[in-house]
């Protein structure tokens, strides 16, 4: 995990400053990534949440939380966009959750509290003023920088301070993992091709021009949309609507719909035409994710999919 950060955060700033970035403003917009990008791979290796919440348990969701603020201010310090109003909202984004996992610290996984704080953290993501929060560079790694910031606190939240397992949040791979990442890809691309062009929503468009940037955008899709999504939808929702309801199928199948749901303004609103296709998309997802018990396997069929369309498909 360490390397593949190194690697990452290396080949990132060599690509800014090749675009011309640096300076103060550009270092402390890397020590920012650096850290929230460290934490999330970190805890995708073998033993760390484990040992980090033995060792710490509850506070050490506290302290992960103070140190993603820090990296903010770091961030608004450094590239002097310091400001009361960003402050605060940040620091709200980040110790109001804490504060209502620690509530229900000691309910088993599925509490309102924990329903109410994935919610909270989907719609700051979703509809907060990100470009307002992360005005440099130009708002360009606003999207990134909230997904990050998002992710390091529902971590904190989930992980440490309310302690529940069956997340998945590991990369790894296991038997049969190829088998069914490689299915539920190809059935899913099938039904939704299908599904897609007859309802008008899918067009065969392929970018052929843009086929240079295939790494660097399937790379970005991976970290940055898939990974943080099925963290979201399935190692967390997916996995406490199963426990709540005390049936998979049901967990599965909810978790599917409400997932299709949160794209329902993308493209539009309402957009019923992405909502069925996500859901459908959700459903895939979702039962790699139970065959496999990991994220990882389930954000490899997402981007796979995200990949695909965009440089295959035109969506109308």
């Amino acid at each position: 995990m360490l390397g593949l950060w190194a690697g990452m955060c290396l080949a990132g700033a060599l690509y800014a400053t090749w675009q011309g970035y640096g300076g103060r403003d550009f270092a402390a917009t890397l020590t920012a990534f650096a850290f929230f990008f460290l934490v999330m791979l970190l805890f995708a290796a073998r033993g760390v949440a484990d040992g980090l919440a033995s060792r710490f348990g509850p506070g050490g969701g506290i302290a992960l939380g103070a140190a993603a603020f820090l990296a903010y201010l770091i961030y608004s310090l450094g590239t002097n966009t310091f400001g009361i109003a960003r402050v605060g909202a940040v620091a709200f984004f980040v110790f109001a959750p804490l504060a209502l996992a620690a509530s229900a610290e000691r309910k088993p996984a599925g509490a309102w509290q924990d329903f109410v704080l994935l919610a909270g953290v989907w719609v700051a993501v979703k509809f907060g003023p990100s470009n307002w929060v992360w005005p440099y560079p130009s708002g360009r790694l606003a999207y990134v920088f909230t997904v990050l910031l998002a992710l390091n606190v529902a971590l904190a939240a989930f992980v440490l301070v309310r302690r529940v397992d069956g997340i998945g949040y590991s990369i790894g791979w296991g038997r049969c993992w190829g088998f069914f990442v490689l299915g539920s890809f190809v059935v899913f691309g099938c039904i939704a091709i299908s599904l897609g062009t007859a309802m008008h929503f899918l067009a065969f468009a392929p970018q052929w021009h843009a086929w240079t940037s295939l790494l660097f955008t399937s790379l970005g899709i991976f970290f940055f949309t898939a990974w943080p999504e099925e963290f979201l939808f399935r190692g967390l929702l997916q996995n406490m609507l199963a426990r709540s309801s005390k049936s998979d199928l049901a967990g599965w199948w909810t978790a599917s719909v409400l997932f299709g749901f949160s794209h329902i303004t993308n493209l539009g609103f309402p957009n019923w035409r992405y909502v069925v296709l996500a859901s459908i998309a959700g459903i895939s997802y979702g039962w790699t994710w139970r065959k496999t018990g990991s994220i990882f396997a389930s954000a490899i069929v997402h981007a796979l999919v995200d990949v695909t369309w965009h440089f295959l498909f035109r969506s109308g």
